[in-house]
């Protein structure tokens, strides 16, 4: 086990940005609404839980620098599966990417997304995709990480694991915990604090001892406030540690001017691949298929490494990551979590949380 600290000097604004979903349903997304003929022109709708830090228009503008009109739509990780789901009869959205590989096995199994062979495909591990049937392909790797300002938090201070939060005294209400269980990375963490005890006989397949870490964990945390990023809380001294996906930490390290430490506790931290893939019925699907090519090709990933600070699969565009990237990746330990079994259950893991445990 071990503490890392990790410090860039790349520059990202951070933007958050929601697209108004309404805004979608045009004349051009009407035309063969559901068909899926693939020849269909207009603004092609690019659905992304990733568009923040300023991440939706960098994607855009290159994408128009590239001959491609596209306007992206963003939501929530699990707020979006469900939307695609609601929407698979009628489409609105043509490509859909981002969202880790839980989501997109339930749209696969929603038959909601539709396979493509990528232009891009032989330079990336399809395994950390859909290596059955190639429904989706693998972009992004993130590892969600405890973060804390080592300029206030010396590193040699810093709990060693994260169950330290919420089990050390010195620890309450210093630490923010996410109650937007909507959203892929809160999601990710509950999954990550219920992998440990899975019990086939407790409740919803987890053992007393693993909700009792979940109610301990909000109960001793402060609550995330909506529209104020962790990084401005810790900075006017709120909190001092919080949950972070790791390419965020670049940004706000310039913005803020922090030095983020990471905890890495000694099972790991969860880790989640982020993917793309055609929405099934659009009636663009040439026009997402070429964005695909477009957007997972090795020169737009690894432009796309160098200003948000990810860790590309497409393994000859990881050469253009930062360096610290590619050593805080490689040096984090994987948390061992049943992605399928959490697929299964994460429903009603959220249900509860939210009636019993939530403040």
């Amino acid at each position: 086990m071990h503490k890392r600290t990790f410090k860039t000097a790349s520059v990202a604004t951070i933007i958050l940005s929601t697209m108004v979903l309404a805004s979608c349903a045009s004349a051009d997304a009407g035309s063969g609404e559901g068909q899926g003929g693939g020849d269909a022109g207009g603004t092609l709708i690019v659905y992304t839980n990733s568009n923040g830090d300023g991440r939706g228009e960098w994607v855009t503008a290159q994408a128009k620098e590239a001959g491609l009109d596209i306007e992206i739509v963003g939501l929530g990780g699990a707020d979006l599966a469900n939307r695609i789901v609601a929407e698979k009869n009628n489409p609105v959205g043509d490509v859909v990417f981002g969202l880790n590989n839980m989501f997109f096995e339930t749209l696969k199994d929603e038959e909601a997304v539709t396979a493509y062979e990528p232009a891009w495909a032989a330079e990336v591990d399809q395994e950390s995709g859909d290596p059955e049937d190639g429904a989706f392909w693998p972009l992004v790797e993130q590892a969600i990480v405890t973060v804390y300002d080592t300029n206030k938090v010396p590193a040699a201070d810093a709990p060693t694991e994260v169950a330290d939060l919420w089990k050390d005294a010195a620890y309450d209400g210093r630490y923010e915990v996410n109650t937007a269980l909507g959203q892929a990375t809160p999601q990710l963490v509950l999954a990550g604090l219920l992998a440990p005890y899975l019990d086939e006989d407790g409740d919803l397949g987890v053992s007393d001892k693993g909700w009792k870490q979940v109610e301990d964990y909000y109960a001793h945390g402060s609550p995330a406030e909506e529209g104020t990023d962790l990084y401005a809380r810790m900075a006017r001294g709120d909190v001092d540690f919080g949950v972070l996906p790791s390419s965020g930490i670049t940004a706000r390290d310039a913005e803020y001017g922090t030095v983020t430490g990471v905890i890495s506790p000694a099972d790991g931290v969860p880790y989640v691949t982020e993917q793309i893939a055609v929405i099934a019925g659009t009636p663009r699907e040439a026009a997402a298929e070429e964005f695909i090519d477009w957007f997972g090709s090795a020169e737009t990933q690894g432009a796309f490494a160098a200003e948000f600070a990810s860790y590309p699969v497409n393994e000859k565009a990881r050469g253009q990551a930062l360096p610290e990237v590619v050593e805080l990746i490689e040096s984090l330990p994987k948390q061992d979590i049943d992605f399928a079994l959490t697929r299964e259950n994460i429903g009603a893991w959220v249900e509860k949380t939210e009636l019993e445990y939530l403040p």
